[in-house]
């Protein structure tokens, strides 16, 4: 990498993006303004010196028509006033034919090949008698072998000139600190929204409060897909950061809703604990009682932790996945029901189209999900009280016959610890219907809760679309 790379590199490096883009947005503007105004420079001289050009070309055409017959030397005029006819002389070829009398243009080789006819005519820049810049035209004679010379003053036209490169100068630096100025407030309103997000992250990292949210330009909502790129970087950001807080929000309620669930357990199992370390004063009956109340609540600590761990990950662990026959699943998930809830008469019914149903999945993660749905309707069904359950090529539907879900419990019976009035009383922690729908999600079918007609809760499980 040479030098002048590495310098720009490190200047880069070392300037914030707003003074780059605040250089880079003035220097354009600055080549255009100078660019411009350098292209109206020489339009400007060209077209000054094309009408010099022209009328020297008359002058020399009137000059050898009238001239034609008449020696060679000075023809008309000094050159002396602006506003006199041009200056003219008829040169030979050959130095030999020169007249005596010195002439009041400069004769050049060039000019004796015009007059040869080996080059064709031109113009020149030339310094007049007494100091005054003229235009000279040089062309042929109508005579062979001669040239004529005609010239005027250029005081008008260089004059023209020079105003004209003093005005577009300072019509230049004008366009030069204009940019500088444009490329400044372009960096600071195009930058704004960047600066507003930087604040917000440094103030986001400072307090660790993910409440900020970046201000968006006042107006009317822009419609989709026409925001710019800063407001839609913007918008993203504030929708990035109200799933921060929502996550952070959802995590502080796990917390303190496993603190709140597990003291209760915990504080049994320390008191049972005590009681079995005085078990010397306990009868028989005591100690085998406190020994099968520890035992159960170790039981439900232990299920109560591994559902934690298993709700925490958010996301369920994705094993190699197998066609899983839903049939089969269902009825021996129902079979091992009957064994865990003697009062509660179940009834399955599968459909003959739903015999051979499958969809893909873990048949362990499955069989969880299943067994949490006919649980919750086992225990709130009444005693004897029927679980029907129904298998159909479309949906899994559990219904129970108990006392139903409340309109105002609708919405949060799939929450995490969400227990509805009439179920605090019963056994249960409030992860069942979480998992059960955390499970459902990650096979991609779809777990919703209703009220059933005559009464009792209805769950209906709708797998994937095949």
């Amino acid at each position: 990498m040479s030098a002048r790379r590495r310098l720009g590199a490190r200047w880069r490096r070392r300037r914030p993006l707003r003074t780059r883009l605040a250089v880079v947005a003035a220097a354009a503007v600055a080549v255009v303004a100078i660019g411009v105004c350098a292209a109206a420079f020489f339009v400007i001289r060209y077209k000054l010196y094309q009408q010099l050009d022209q009328n020297l070309a008359q002058s020399a055409t009137l000059i050898a028509q009238q001239h034609r017959s008449e020696g060679l030397g000075v023809m008309t005029g000094e050159c002396r006033f602006l506003g006199a006819p041009a200056c003219s002389q008829l040169v030979p070829a050959d130095a030999a034919d020169d007249p005596s009398e010195p002439y009041l243009l400069p004769v050049s080789d060039r000019t004796r090949a015009v007059a040869a006819g080996h080059r064709p005519a031109y113009y020149a820049n030339i310094t007049l008698p007494g100091g005054k810049p003229g235009r000279m035209y040089t062309t042929t004679f109508g005579k062979e072998g001669v040239a004529v010379q005609a010239a005027l003053r250029a005081d008008i036209a260089e004059r023209g000139v020079s105003q004209a490169a003093s005005l577009l100068a300072a019509v230049g630096g004008a366009g030069v600190l204009l940019s500088g100025l444009g490329g400044y407030w372009v960096s600071r309103t195009g930058l704004a929204p960047i600066t507003r997000l930087t604040a917000t992250a440094e103030r986001i990292a400072a307090t660790r409060d993910a409440r900020h949210r970046i201000e968006l330009p006042p107006g009317r909502p822009a419609r989709a897909g026409r925001e710019d790129e800063v407001t839609r970087l913007a918008t993203s950001f504030n929708t990035m950061l109200a799933e921060l807080e929502e996550s952070v929000a959802a995590r502080r309620r796990l917390v303190a809703d496993a603190s709140h669930e597990l003291r209760t357990p915990l504080t049994a199992l320390r008191t049972n604990a005590e009681l079995l370390a005085r078990a010397d004063r306990l009868t028989s009956t005591q100690r085998d009682r406190a020994s099968g109340a520890l035992a159960r609540q170790l039981r439900e600590v232990t299920g109560l932790v591994n559902d934690l761990i298993e709700l925490a990950r958010e996301e369920e662990p994705r094993p190699l996945l197998e066609e899983v026959r839903l049939a089969p699943l269902v009825t021996h998930t129902v079979d091992a029901a009957r064994g865990h809830w003697p009062t509660v008469s179940f009834t399955l019914h599968v459909a003959p189209d739903a015999a051979d149903l499958t969809m893909p999945g873990v048949p362990a993660r499955l069989s969880r999900l299943l067994t949490n749905l006919i649980d919750n309707a086992a225990k709130f069904s009444p005693p004897g009280g029927p679980v029907e359950i129904t298998l159909t090529r479309t949906e899994l539907s559990v219904r129970d016959h108990g006392p139903g879900i409340a309109e105002e419990d609708l919405p949060f019976v799939f929450d995490r610890f969400y227990r509805a009035e009439k179920a605090r009383a019963l056994p249960g922690s409030g992860l069942g219907l979480a998992m059960a729908r955390q499970i459902a999600h990650a096979h991609g079918a779809d777990l919703t809760a209703e009220r059933a007609p005559g009464g009792g809760a209805l769950f209906r499980l709708i797998p994937p679309a095949p």
